[in-house]
């Protein structure tokens, strides 16, 4: 590191370089302690002299600080800008970094909001429904509202019929099918044809996944949807499932909702 009698044209002293980038001189001598920001010299005197090129490290710095990185991960994504293309290629790579913590931060503050509403509208203090809900935001259940009219029974039934992956695996298979029926309704697509047909065939085939064939849980997820009827979504699918799903016990010539009271 080179040596200065004099602090010479372009460089600054520590508490200069605090003042401007509006820190204490001891945070920036923890910064140097700790190997993340090093003055470019040192005057004879022993003063940290710093230069424009290490103000816009700085800035990158505490640009990831504040974005909650560690050291550590600040150390590694720190690239030299010597040129125009590495400083490219730095600013490039600090962008996206904060565009991920941006996206991160955003479903998570969306995440908060929904729960918040939920836990309004249950007015009754249930974390175990909170953390179920918490979960299903978190593996993309558009419906976990559905949650929160489960009573314990429910619950333990599904905690103990799936884990994450089963659960997610499940819960994209569900979204799939609801993407499938929200088209069919945009394009005005009958439930009764063959589109419909095959849509509550699938929708059918995943309900007895999820019951595993026993008709009281089927009855309680009957109350659960209908306990969802102020919900439009709602509304508008099952004003086609229902139908679509009648026609499709009738071609086959069964009624599983009588099954279940024999």
């Amino acid at each position: 590191m080179a040596k200065y009698k004099a602090i010479p044209q372009g460089y600054m002293t520590v508490g200069e370089v605090a003042k401007k980038m509006g820190l204490t001189v001891r945070a920036l001598q923890y910064y140097d302690r700790e190997g993340l920001f090093s003055p470019s010299c040192i005057s004879e005197g022993g003063r940290r002299l710093y230069s424009n090129k290490d103000i816009v490290k700085l800035h990158q710095i505490l640009t990831l600080k504040s974005l909650g990185f560690s050291f550590d991960e600040i150390k590694n994504c720190l690239t030299s800008i010597d040129t125009p293309q590495k400083a490219i290629i730095a600013l490039t790579e600090q962008s996206n970094s904060i565009q991920t913590q941006i996206n991160t931060l955003t479903q998570s503050l969306q995440a908060i909001e929904l729960l918040k509403n939920e836990i309004e509208q249950m007015q009754t203090v249930d974390f175990s429904k909170y953390a179920d809900i918490i979960v299903n935001l978190q593996m993309g259940n558009k419906y976990y509202g559905l949650i929160k009219h489960f009573d314990d029974s429910m619950l333990d039934y599904c905690h103990k019929k799936f884990d994450k992956d089963t659960g997610v695996a499940f819960i994209n298979k569900f979204n799939f099918i609801v993407s499938k029926i929200e088209k069919c309704i945009e394009n005005g697509i009958a439930p009764e044809s063959e589109q419909g047909q095959i849509i509550a065939k699938e929708f059918w085939q995943l309900i007895t996944e999820f019951t595993g064939g026993d008709m009281s849980i089927l009855s309680q997820l009957m109350n659960f949807g209908n306990a969802q009827a102020d919900n439009d979504m709602q509304n508008m699918l099952n004003a086609f499932i229902k139908p679509a799903l009648g026609v499709y016990f009738n071609n086959l010539g069964i009624n599983p909702f009588e099954a279940k009271n024999e």
